[in-house]
């Protein structure tokens, strides 16, 4: 602690204003420093410093004094009297005082009394004294003793001869028992009061004033303010009574000092004015001390209340929000404060019970927080469950469902002992004296429970307090209730989300693959992207991202309706163009339907409640060229063989929802090797960064042609995404493949029935060709119907194609857009079997569109011992 520079003999306060004229210049004594005896003794009990009021109070030098043992000041046989009783100067001896011996929180803070002392002439004098404990930097402990001059005020008549004080006019000071002063006090200032003289000693305190510091007017009479009681803040107010004198000006200031005996800080408010006579000459000034404590605590509390309702709740997170409840209240309400909550409630997902909890009860560890770091006093580990008797105040203010509110006495601590040995002993090592416990209670449920303790500040917790810590703690339970609320939502949202999308995606011949999906990490919720990869018919294949606007339940069932129409449509071969137009009606339809079931006549603008965008790709590795279009989805990444990157130029398209708008789909040709990326716009879209910056990122991030997929997914997320995404991310990597041109026989047929021998000879010298003899009668018998059924009902041009891949697959085209269909001929039918028998002789078969007719395919399995 920072000695005051009052106590220091040749250093007097100053003032901090630089513009100001310093009244502290060496050839002015303001306060006639030779008017106060006063000494400083270490904890050895030796003298440190000796001022010249000391010097002509006993006689001894400086020089001769310092050095020596206080205890040589003593008259023999003297005896100590003070306020409280008659004390044996050997207790009052400072080398007794040694911190070491002692505990110095036991130690008094003041002592004031009468000791008899020797003087240098070896005369006894009967000395009033009053002693401050104070500690140096160093953390030793001395004593700052302090008397006015011969023990007395001087009166008029020896005022000159025993303190020299200057004689230019008005510097006259008034005998300590003017009636005139003593009215002037009465009657121009508040209580509790005290009024000094022109040279800042104390003239009188009111009876308030006396209770207030704990000390009669006998005590501190004659005395400066700091001397009285030293401090720093008694150091500024002294500042301010001289700069009161010197200007004539009232002055006030305000601050939270401690005074000796209190367990407390108190906020004080003070008004100093200056005392006119009758011809307007300063006379002294007076000093009035409000407290302010009461409304000081009420504007703190006011402020705790602000910032816990800013503060709590910050994230939709159980853990989280409980930790900030126990981060408000230190240190601003309790030394330390633990949160535990029912277990069910702590996982997020459990329902917690309405009622009242009799007996003991086991609660988790969720967050606590100290004054300490590292928080020594926790007995249960974060995470870890405990169980509390039903005589804690945990388990009490979850039985009355109401705060409790108690002291640590010897009985609780003797229930401790039997029922925790180590939080007892725990309470005992620290201090606890004081502790409140508030349950957590939200919407009618129990949550948990949060305590407060006191160790080190030494007040215990009072009933202002108590509700206080209810407030707050009532915020708290409802951010953590909505928290849990929240995780239930979510987990049933993940839960739903990871139903709807793929596990695992089989391995395709045309691309290789790899995919990321991450929820987002926020309190916007689990989101509506999604992926997929459906294998096509003639070995191509869809790749597909979208994304569903929105958050929660509703939003990852609505993808899951899409991502089921994406995957119908797919199937029936549609061009991407018209597979977006087919996913916007439906997307209108659940729009319409959702408004319905809300508002009837709400139908028109439900799009804005239902919405999504999407992407869709169809790769063809015969031709290697990809077909591509979008709706309102960001556009993919092409990175070629040799790392180029680039982003594909297509039309946007609008996103799905809007209606009554067109798709365009895109041909791009892929050289083999080339990498797609697509992605959702949670990749791209960030607070802390432009979206041509993003797309920048993610080029370089993309710019790997030869690693591995999955390496480069990993390289694209950390390069882009914070660590706690505001949004779902859904990205799909795939590296294309190419059929060689050996693995695929074409034919084009005359479309007369002589062709059909032909084909069938074509394809089983391809399939001898390839190795495939076992599987030659099955496919002649399927291109026998298929294009027996081309030329007699179709129209040129006639096409056959064979591709030799993972599977044997057989293509007929035709110019016709009639679709044939599966049915069952009648017993006495010559003809409607030929597609039955295609269907039994394969492992699927259909047909798609194209610009210029229609194709049907047929699919069978490589026989065992193909290649």
């Amino acid at each position: 602690m920072r000695r005051p520079d009052s106590a220091r003999e040749d250093q007097p306060v100053r003032s901090n204003d630089p513009h100001e004229a310093d009244p502290y210049d060496e050839r002015v004594d303001p306060f006639d420093e030779a008017a106060t005896a006063r000494v400083v003794i270490d904890a050895r009990g030796t003298v440190t410093e000796w001022s010249e009021g000391a010097h002509r109070l006993l006689g001894h030098r400086p020089s001769e004094i310092i050095g020596r043992s206080a205890a040589g000041l003593l008259a023999e046989g003297a005896r100590a009297r003070s306020r409280t009783g008659t004390l044996d100067p050997a207790e009052l001896d400072p080398a007794e005082l040694d911190p070491t011996a002692l505990d110095p929180a036991a130690l008094p803070d003041r002592w004031s009394g009468t000791v008899t002392l020797r003087h240098r002439n070896g005369e006894h004098l009967d000395v009033r004294l009053l002693a401050h404990r104070r500690t140096t930097d160093d953390g030793a402990t001395e004593w700052f003793l302090v008397s006015p001059l011969t023990g007395t005020v001087p009166h008029a008549e020896d005022r000159h001869s025993e303190v020299p004080h200057s004689e230019e006019p008005g510097s006259e000071e008034p005998d300590f028992e003017d009636p005139y002063l003593l009215e002037l006090v009465f009657m121009q200032s508040p209580c509790p009061t005290a009024v000094y003289d022109t040279r800042l000693r104390l003239r009188h305190v009111s009876e308030d004033m006396e209770r207030l510091l704990g000390l009669t007017e006998d005590d501190v009479r004659g005395l400066r303010l700091p001397e009285a009681m030293p401090a720093p803040e008694i150091d500024n107010t002294e500042r301010h009574m001289l700069r009161a004198l010197e200007t004539g000006e009232p002055q006030r200031l305000e601050f939270s000092l401690r005074l000796p005996g209190r367990d407390q800080e108190f906020a004080w408010s003070v008004s100093i004015a200056p005392l006119r006579d009758g011809d307007g000459r300063t006379r002294g000034v007076v000093v009035a001390v409000h407290d302010m404590t009461k409304q000081n605590r009420a504007q703190q509390r006011l402020l705790l209340v602000n910032e816990a309702s800013t503060r709590i709740g910050s994230a939709l997170d159980v853990v989280s929000t409980a930790q900030e409840l126990a981060d408000v209240a230190v240190p601003a309400l309790a030394d330390f404060v633990t949160v535990d909550l029912l277990p069910e409630v702590s996982r997020g997902g459990g329902e917690a019970p309405a009622g009242p909890l009799p007996g003991g009860v086991r609660l988790r560890r969720v967050a606590c927080q100290s004054i300490y770091e590292g928080v020594p006093e926790a007995v249960v580990e974060f995470g870890d469950t405990s169980f509390y008797p039903d005589s804690s105040p945990a388990a009490e203010s979850l039985f009355t469902q109401r705060g409790v509110m108690s002291k640590v006495t010897d009985a609780s601590m003797a229930r401790w002992d039997a029922s925790d040995p180590r939080r007892a002993a725990k309470m005992r090592a620290f201090g606890f004296h004081s502790q409140m416990a508030v349950p957590l209670r939200a919407r009618g449920a129990i949550l948990g429970v949060a305590t407060f303790s006191r160790h080190r500040s030494p007040a215990p917790f009072e009933l202002d307090d108590l509700l206080l810590a209810e407030e707050i703690t009532a915020r708290a339970a409802v951010c953590i209730d909505n928290a849990r609320r929240y995780t239930r939502e979510r987990d049933t949202a993940l839960a739903l989300q990871r139903s709807l999308l793929p596990r695992a995606l089989p391995d395709h011949a045309a691309v290789e693959f790899a995919f990321r999906y991450l929820p987002a990490d926020t309190g916007a919720g689990v989101g509506g992207d999604w992926f997929d990869v459906i294998p096509l018919s003639s070995s191509r294949v869809a790749l597909v991202v979208g994304d569903v606007v929105g958050h929660g339940v509703q939003a990852s069932a609505t993808m899951g309706r899409l991502r089921t129409a994406v995957r119908t449509l797919a199937d029936v071969d549609l061009p991407p163009d018209e597979l977006l137009t087919h996913l916007d009606d439906l997307v209108n339809h659940l729009a319409a339907e959702a408004a319905s079931g809300q508002n009837p006549g709400a139908a028109a603008d439900a799009a804005g409640d239902v919405g999504a965008t999407c992407l869709y790709a169809v790769y063809d590795p015969v031709s290697r060229r990809c077909s591509v279009a979008r709706a309102g989805h960001p556009q993919p990444a092409m990175v070629t063989p040799d790392g180029t990157v680039d982003f594909l130029d297509l039309p946007a398209g609008p996103p799905l929802g809007l209606g009554n708008l067109p798709f365009e789909s895109v041909d791009v040709e892929l050289r083999e090797g080339s990498v797609l990326a697509l992605f959702t716009n949670g990749l791209v879209e960030s607070r802390e960064r432009g979206i041509d910056e993003s797309f920048a990122a993610l080029r370089t991030a993309l710019a790997q042609p030869a690693a591995p997929l999955e390496d480069t997914c990993d390289n694209v997320l950390k390069t882009l995404l914070p660590s706690r995404p505001a949004d779902d991310v859904a990205l799909l990597l795939a590296r294309t493949r190419a059929l060689d041109a050996s693995q695929v026989a074409t034919w084009e047929l005359d479309g007369e029935p002589a062709g059909v021998a032909q084909a069938r000879r074509d394809v089983a010298g391809q399939l001898a060709a390839w190795g495939l003899e076992e599987a030659v009668f099955t496919t002649e018998l399927v291109v026998s119907e298929l294009v027996t059924n081309a030329i007699r009902y179709a129209e040129g041009p006639i096409q056959l194609r064979l591709i030799h891949d993972r599977s044997l697959i057989c293509e007929v085209s035709d110019g016709s857009n009639t679709a044939p269909h599966l049915r069952r001929a009648r017993v006495f039918d010559e003809g409607g079997r030929g597609l039955l028998l295609v269907a039994q002789l394969t492992q699927s078969w259909g047909t798609r569109q194209g610009t210029g007719g229609k194709t049907i395919w047929a699919e069978q399995a490589l026989p065992v011992t193909g290649i």
